[in-house]
């Protein structure tokens, strides 16, 4: 059974999934900490419901990113987490915590990237007026959504979707791929130097 630490700035729904996931015997792992950076963020409400423990930190207390990572850290090892799980968290991850679980950390992002990376991803896609977007599960490297991928299933966008209309399609895939995912990419050994974890 894998140890992990989910990472989430929202409201938590993929976060339940993995929760969900584990209750119903389709991940084999344990959620040992939930990393939060916002204090008023309703998955911390979804952790206690859990009973998972929560990190929650507000990054302006600190000096800098590696001052929190650095604190980030210290609690994931004294849980002995072994792999990083992203889930809506609005924070690149720094050099220093990157080194520190190369090639274990994985996010969840929604677009078909390499189109549409960063903030408001169904927004952009509407805006562009693709006929098509989607959502992509990859490894976790310096830049912003740009490391390796490990899997993508795409949705269709009607000619009348909206931001609001295309966010519950989004949110289905997801809820349902990231599990499924993780549960593969952690029963082929769960970093990104296993081949066979990318070709999903």
């Amino acid at each position: 059974m894998k140890s992990i630490a989910i990472f989430a700035s929202g409201s938590g729904s993929n976060f339940q999934a993995i929760i969900d996931a584990i209750q119903e015997g389709k991940l084999d792992a344990q959620v040992n900490l939930l990393v939060c950076d916002q204090p008023n963020a309703f998955v911390i409400e979804r952790a206690k419901n859990a009973g998972i423990p929560s990190f929650v930190f507000q990054a302006k207390q600190y000096k800098s990113k590696e001052a929190y990572e650095t604190e980030i850290i210290e609690e994931l090892n004294k849980r002995d987490v072994e792999f990083v799980v992203l889930a809506g968290y609005m924070r690149l991850i720094g050099p220093g915590f990157l080194n520190e679980y190369q090639g274990r950390i994985v996010n969840i992002h929604p677009s078909l990237l390499p189109a549409f990376p960063g903030k408001d991803a169904i927004g952009q896609a509407i805006r562009a007026g693709v006929k098509e977007s989607g959502v992509t599960v990859h490894f976790v490297d310096e830049g912003m959504d740009t490391g390796p991928m490990i899997a993508q299933e795409a949705v269709s966008i009607d000619v009348n979707d909206t931001s609001e209309s295309l966010q519950p399609k989004i949110h289905a895939i997801e809820h349902k791929l990231y599990p499924a995912v993780l549960q593969r990419l952690f029963s082929q050994g769960g970093n990104k130097n296993d081949e066979k974890a990318r070709t999903y």
